[in-house]
């Protein structure tokens, strides 16, 4: 398990910052053991939730061309028929995920192919669980054509507490499944808009984790 590029910056601050304030109180408050202890125990507590929000564990991923597989880890929020009409124009099934702030956050293609689609959304910061999040909070939708024509799109959707979206993806090039497609900081939701004909292997509530579990076949 190590640290993902996306959280050095704020990790690093985040220990720097319980460090100085550790220092300060030992050196300041020597009379008062209760502060002293409460103060520091609850910094290093708030630096060790950071740093453990950015985690990247080592994992085994699954390839497998006919397989539609997790693009997040989280619990299965969604699964329904819907009309896609931001770029499919067509019925599809939507597959939601939502992302807990205990959940890893990083994003991971479904599928292989060619990134024929990619856009970026401003708007709120609904609670990620919200059905309206899908088209009302900020977001970035990704769309993978496989090279046997079916297209999955991808939803990252910023929750309540997601500060910003880290989309990797840009249009052309060619993906594979499994790979990196972004990061969503501190809590949030990933849609996956998947063809009609498809079968579909989750269920709500169903516990997933990115690059492992298998959501579909195509």
């Amino acid at each position: 398990m190590y640290i993902h590029k996306e959280g050095y910056k704020i990790s690093i601050l985040s220990i720097v910052f319980a460090a100085i304030v550790t220092a300060i109180m030992f050196i300041f408050v020597r009379n008062n053991d209760w502060i002293l202890y409460f103060s520091v125990a609850v910094c290093w507590i708030l630096a060790f939730v950071i740093v453990r929000f950015f985690r990247m564990p080592k994992r085994e991923l699954v390839v497998n061309e006919n397989k539609v597989i997790s693009s997040a880890d989280g619990t299965i929020v969604v699964v329904e028929q819907v009309y896609e009409s931001e770029f499919l124009k067509t019925d599809c099934i939507q597959v939601s995920t939502f992302m807990s702030p205990n959940n890893v956050h990083v994003n991971r293609y479904p599928i292989s192919g060619k990134i024929i689609y990619t856009k970026y959304y401003d708007g709120k910061k609904l609670y990620a669980r919200n059905p309206k999040s899908s088209f009302l909070n900020e977001r970035t939708s990704v769309c993978i054509e496989h090279e046997n024509g079916k297209r999955v799109l991808v939803r990252q959707i910023a929750g309540a507490l997601a500060r910003r979206i880290v989309c990797y993806a840009k249009e052309g090039e060619t993906v594979k499944q499994g790979e990196e497609m972004g990061f969503i900081k501190f809590g949030s939701r990933v849609d996956l808009l998947i063809p009609i004909d498809s079968e579909i292997h989750v269920e709500i509530e169903d516990k997933v984790r990115g690059g492992q579990s298998i959501i579909a076949t195509l």
